[in-house]
């Protein structure tokens, strides 16, 4: 890739960016988008005020959102939207503080050394490597200022990471504190509940074997049930009432200015409500006829909830083998109840190693097929190929400045194109690995598609882009080996330049958008001849799309930040941006629906850490090929270090990720006790269990048949 595509890619983004984030600043400010761009805010029934349609302040562009952002405090982010947004948050400032730094050394001490070994030919100062490491001479003394900065680059990321995971730790332990009445506190899951062979169910097993092993701190429980009927029914009834809502909504004005007349008694809008209201009571009737006991016995799971008079008593029940046999009264934490993914309850525990082997193959299945796409992104990013491989795009060269776009711009926004629907189609394979919980569904996700980019992406562009050139050199020319397989590493790294411009000036700013729901509004409203501005689209935080995305662009930067520092400057552009638009996103646009009290730092530490490994990987290569083997030599040692402070993380914070303290619930249990609050929490936590098809209905709250006849 040559410095005018190059160009041409910062200069279409950068455009693109300005008039996205320009006319998202004049959409904010309009009334008919509320429901769009302060949808958390409406749903929470906060006031939002907007200006007259006269002021013209309404229809220019402003950046007062941006400085908005920068105002937002940690505390307020905590105590709005809890440690898991928080941890999103401090995810971009990591890479801001961390690139900050690594730029700083990289322009002011590598690029300078770069630029002034001289290496590459002066017909070769079309592309990047006369600034990257590819300019040092073979056996140069110059490589141990490398060496250096690998060493220094590599212990501030563990210094941070360090850091952030001890402050998160804190707050975690803080945010548990603060939310010691929730229910999952008391509660756990047990699966597997063996059979009463006398009155053929298992809810009575389930009472006999806690009042006898736990006869102190067992409280009482709640059976888990297959209402997948009840579900659709309650759905359809959930859907009738806001019909009937919307039909009162609209009719009462019309009711006003009929008031006097006769016309008004007549409408056909009195005999539909009519109508719709006695669907609605045959529903709450049907409804309640299935969650009746003798109908309910039929449907019983091996799956209950366990609640306990204690915390404590609960996270000892959650860390105990329950029996001889490993595979019955199976025992974990519950998630809080907002978390549970009750579809898969149902899931024998059982069968949950073939359901992940089965996820596992059609993820690895959908990495391979993907490198297709990969490589041929690749070839458009080199022109002199894509004039082999289809000829008719040499036709692209009679335009001026067009050929600089196709190489420079096309690549990246095909690839993001590619990558935009991978997140969405792993949290669909992870729905079906069995997790009882959405929390861990979006963890399973964000796993599978980070290495799913770190192979298809990065990877794969390395490859097809470099290596697979080298070793067409390596049958012509195999004593230039070592000095084509040590630009091979570096020849890529404008491609992931336009990648991370595309990502984050281009992605970001359609992300704060929102162009599709924009879209999905302005055709309702002509289709459907609906109002804008109804009822808010309120959406789940997306932690799955956003965490492997941000975390791979922190392996690019990380392995590129001693190959090719000019990559660094654009990664402190992606990361304030994107703490920028995350902020207002948090605020205003998506729901925390749950909290796991920052339980996804632990794999973001992971992946991080990860990227300092193969940075030193690379190196170690690098050296070598350079004709180093003393700087080789001598970061194996710094590799080691790396994977033993790895070690050290996993002993020194993980175990408080993966269990709740026996200390901390004790001390919790004392203030309760004192304060008489112990036994409230425990009947808040049984009834917060109930599956939601055994809830109350209160559609119809006239209608007494709509009360449940068993009590949740």
């Amino acid at each position: 890739m040559n410095p005018h595509s190059l160009l041409a890619s910062a200069a279409i983004n950068i455009g693109l960016a300005f008039i996205t984030l320009t006319l998202f600043s004049i959409l904010k400010k309009q009334p008919s988008n509320a429901s769009i761009y302060y949808a958390r805010p409406l749903s929470h029934h906060h006031n939002i005020t907007f200006q007259s349609s006269s002021s013209l302040h309404r229809f220019l562009p402003s950046i007062s959102w941006i400085s908005r952002s920068f105002r937002v405090s940690q505390q307020h982010i905590l105590q709005a939207h809890g440690l898991d947004a928080l941890v999103i948050i401090r995810l971009f400032k990591f890479g801001i503080k961390f690139f900050s730094v690594c730029s700083l050394v990289g322009l002011v001490v590598l690029l300078p050394i770069n630029y002034d070994a001289q290496e590459v030919q002066n017909g070769s100062y079309s592309t990047m490597d006369s600034f990257t490491i590819s300019n040092v001479r073979r056996g140069s003394g110059r490589l141990w200022v490398h060496f250096a900065c690998l060493c220094f680059i590599s212990i501030y990321g563990m210094y941070l990471l360090y850091k952030e995971y001890d402050e998160i730790l804190i707050l975690r332990i803080q945010q548990i504190h603060k939310l010691k009445d929730r229910p999952d506190q008391f509660t756990i899951v047990v699966r597997e509940i063996p059979l009463c062979v006398e009155h053929k169910a298992h809810d009575c097993c389930v009472d006999h074997f806690f009042s006898k092993h736990y006869p102190y701190t067992y409280y009482s429980y709640q059976m888990v049930y297959r209402t997948e009927d009840l579900d659709e029914l309650v759905n359809q009834a959930k859907s009738l009432a806001r019909k009937l809502e919307d039909i009162r909504e609209t009719s009462m004005p019309e009711k006003r200015k009929n008031k006097f007349s006769l016309l008004g008694l007549l409408r056909p809008e009195t005999s539909r409500t009519a109508l719709l209201e006695e669907k609605l009571r045959a529903l709450c009737h049907k409804i309640h006829q299935l969650q009746c006991k003798d109908m309910l016995k039929k449907k019983e799971l091996p799956v209950a909830f366990v609640t306990f008079k204690s915390r404590s008593g609960a996270a000892a029940a959650a860390q105990l083998q329950q029996h001889s046999h490993p595979l019955l009264w199976i025992t974990e934490h519950a998630p809080e109840p907002r978390d549970v993914s009750w579809r898969n309850m149902g899931v024998s525990y059982r069968v949950v190693p073939l359901y992940r082997i089965g996820v596992l193959i059609a993820a690895s299945l959908l990495t391979v097929f993907f490198a297709i796409p990969v490589t041929a992104v690749q070839g458009i990013a080199k022109y002199e190929k894509l004039k082999k491989w289809f000829p008719p795009a040499m036709a692209v060269q009679l335009i001026p400045g067009l050929s600089s776009i196709v190489t420079g711009y096309l690549p990246s926004v095909i690839l993001k194109g590619f990558i935009y629907v991978v997140p969405f189609a792993m949290y669909a394979m992870a729905k079906a690995a069995g997790c009882i919980a959405r929390s861990k569904e979006e963890i399973k996700t964000c796993n599978m598609v980070f290495y799913f980019l770190v192979g298809n992406v990065f990877l794969m562009s390395v490859l097809s882009g470099s290596l697979l050139d080298v070793i067409g050199q390596f049958f012509r020319h195999p004593n230039h080996i070592p000095s084509h397989l040590a630009k091979a590493v570096s020849a890529q790294a404008d491609f992931f330049v336009t990648y991370i411009l595309t990502d984050g000036l281009s992605g970001f700013s359609l992300e704060v958008l929102l162009p599709g729901l924009l879209t999905w509004d302005i055709l309702k409203s002509c289709i459907f001849s609906c109002q804008r501005g109804g009822s808010p689209y309120l959406y789940s935080f997306p932690y799955f799309r956003i965490i492997p995305l941000v975390s791979l662009s922190i392996l690019i930067g990380m392995v590129y930040a001693v190959v090719a520092p000019l990559l660094l400057p654009f990664l402190i552009v992606y990361f304030c941006l994107g703490y920028v638009v995350y902020i207002n996103q948090i605020q205003d646009v998506y729901e925390t629906t749950y909290e796991t009290c920052g339980q996804y730092w632990p794999y973001i530490h992971h992946y991080i850490l990860l990227a300092i490994i193969l940075m030193q990987i690379t190196m170690i290569g690098l050296f070598g090929l350079k004709s180093k083997p003393a700087a080789s030599i001598s970061t194996i040692p710094l590799l080691l270090f790396t994977l033993m402070f790895n070690e050290y993380c996993k002993m020194r914070f993980l175990p408080s990720f993966n269990h709740y303290p026996l200390k901390g619930a004790a001390e919790n249990d004392e203030l309760d006790e004192k304060c008489g609050q112990l036994e409230f929490h425990c009947e808040n936590a049984i009834n917060a269990y109930c599956p939601p098809g055994l809830r109350p209905v209160n559609f119809l709250p006239s209608d007494s048949s709509s009360t449940p006849l068993i009590s949740s």
